[in-house]
């Protein structure tokens, strides 16, 4: 199950996107998608920082190593095989991609 806090970003993302009239294609991270295939795809596009959820307990579950490394040289593989570590929504339109539901995310979808 998704964390509470990814959870209602998700559901709130939906819901203010679908109101503004964009057409929103959902897509469970975790069962329907090709990570091996997207995380790349999204690390060229955002940083590993905005890319991961340092407030999972994925996250701190991790030993310090295991986060240093998956914020330097093994974030993509670290992703890949805990996709609960993504930040969500993650949020696709053409090239462009973010990962959450700030603000500034909220600015620039509505």
């Amino acid at each position: 199950a998704l964390d509470n806090e990814s959870e209602k970003a998700v559901q709130k993302a939906l819901k203010a996107l679908e109101a503004n009239g964009n057409e929103v294609n959902f897509i469970d991270i975790r069962q329907d998608t090709d990570l091996e295939a997207k995380v790349p795809h999204w690390l060229k596009q955002i940083s590993a920082e905005k890319l991961l959820n340092k407030r999972s307990t994925t996250w701190r579950n991790l030993s310090k190593a295991e986060q240093e490394n998956a914020l330097t040289k093994q974030t993509e593989s670290t992703l890949i095989s805990n996709p609960t570590l993504i930040k969500r929504p993650v949020i696709e339109t053409g090239n462009k991609v973010t990962a959450g539901w700030t603000k500034d995310d909220q600015a620039e979808y509505l």
